[in-house]
């Protein structure tokens, strides 16, 4: 890991109130943007574009950026924008970061701005969603913007607002995302100090914030397993060495790895099978069977002890059986830990209670999903919440997942993401 430490002065100088809040009524200022914050949000939800496509959602965003006086940046990471607010004092380089892109998801929702959208995903023509809430985050950075920007007086140091494309993964033999940002010096000039960045949750009730110091996201390592037998009649099995029997005991070795060989009580771990390929008829043992899996942890030491294992387990497995295998690990992509700085965590706690109230900040359990984010979270100190979006009036239950057709999160969940956005920034440069 390459992440800065996290100075001193973060935990010493966290305080319940601001100087910055003090002279800047920030909650007025987010009641004034909210308007735009819905129009944009509408907008960017009537017309999704997939990973690495957000070419008019780049335009849009870099237009108004630019409207705002902003020294903005576009073509990062091929369709991310950058804008830097300069207060013309020293202080820290504060990023700010949203994501872009949408889903191949057919919007069964019957809203005013439901999108019609289609695309292209890996060869074939689909229709197109913010399934994810990024459409929100989009609005919400933009509402931050015009605040900051409308009291640049009152700053000391610099914002950087990262529009960043490709979160949900780039499209096939593509790269893209945070971690190519981050090769092309997203990070730099200036120099960044720290990141903040919030979700959307459709499960969380509107005016709530969720947080988690440490891991808060999982890392995710897809992989891929190879088992190369030799084929046989189906009636003469002794003659094949049977890549299906292997592949079996393959998969239920495989769970023995977190059910008996990690310390759950420090962190959950996933090691999941989703597609098994091989073979073709019922009477023939075929030649190769294909296993394709994700592993998700939540701390270094279970990471790497997953790498360790699974080979072990994957190569004594098939040498048991008379069989060969080849494990692809990471297969085509890998995320990191989504890891909040403790100390920054603890320092931006009171931000988050004053702004959303402490009855309404809730310290949160980690989540086995991943997010890119943590790309910047390995070079920099870095916080990402949870913003509620769920209506009051919506049981938990009932409402509907991420990344599904029904997906839905309500436009007055944003004011609050708008004003955390722009209270991290206040009280970190007062801080620092």
């Amino acid at each position: 890991m390459i992440r800065k430490l996290a100075t001193l002065t973060f935990a010493s100088l966290a305080v319940s109130t601001s100087v910055f809040a003090a002279a800047v009524d920030v909650d007025s200022l987010a009641t004034n943007v909210e308007p735009d914050v819905i129009k944009w949000r509408h907008h960017f939800h009537q017309f999704p574009e997939l990973s690495n496509r957000e070419f008019k959602t780049a335009d849009y965003i870099a237009n108004y950026l630019t409207s705002l006086g902003l020294e903005v940046q576009t073509g990062v990471a091929k369709t991310g924008v950058v804008a830097i607010l300069d207060s013309g004092k020293p202080g820290p380089v504060v990023a700010l970061r949203a994501d872009m892109d949408g889903l191949p998801v057919k919007e069964q929702n019957q809203l005013s701005y439901r999108s019609e959208q289609m695309g292209e995903y890996n060869g074939n023509d689909v229709p197109v969603m913010h399934a994810c809430g990024h459409d929100t985050h989009m609005a919400m950075l933009m509402g931050a913007a015009k605040i900051l920007t409308g009291i640049k007086s009152e700053l000391t140091g610099k914002v950087k607002f990262i529009f960043q494309p490709a979160e949900e993964g780039a499209p096939a033999g593509e790269t893209g995302g945070a971690e190519v940002m981050v090769k092309e010096g997203v990070l730099k000039n200036p120099d960044v100090d720290v990141i903040f960045g919030l979700h959307i949750n459709a499960n969380t009730d509107v005016g709530k914030v969720r947080y988690k110091p440490g891991g808060t996201m999982a890392a995710v390592d897809p992989f891929k397993i190879v088992i190369h037998g030799k084929q046989a009649h189906g009636a003469y099995p002794w003659k094949s060495v049977d890549p299906v029997v292997t592949a079996a005991q393959m998969i239920m070795s495989i769970q023995t790895i977190v059910s008996r060989e990690l310390k759950l009580v420090d962190d959950a771990a996933v090691v999941s099978i989703g597609s098994i390929h091989g073979g073709n008829r019922s009477n023939i043992i075929p030649n190769e069977v294909e296993l394709v899996g994700t592993i998700r942890t939540l701390n270094k030491a279970a990471r790497e002890h997953i790498y360790e294992a699974l080979p072990r387990k994957v190569n004594a497995i098939a040498e048991s059986m008379g069989a060969k295998a080849e494990l692809t690990l990471p297969l085509d992509y890998s995320y990191p830990i989504t890891y909040n700085d403790p100390a920054l965590t603890q320092a931006m706690l009171p931000t988050m209670q004053r702004t959303a109230g402490v009855e309404n900040t809730l310290l949160s359990n980690p989540v086995t999903g991943a997010e890119d984010f943590s790309f910047f979270q390995e070079q920099v100190p870095g916080l990402y919440v949870w913003v509620g979006g769920k209506p009051l009036n919506v049981s938990e239950e009932d409402s509907p997942a991420h990344h599904t057709p029904e997906f839905y999160v309500d436009d007055e969940g944003m004011k609050l993401g708008v004003k955390l956005l722009t209270n991290f920034t206040l009280d970190y440069m007062e801080q620092n």
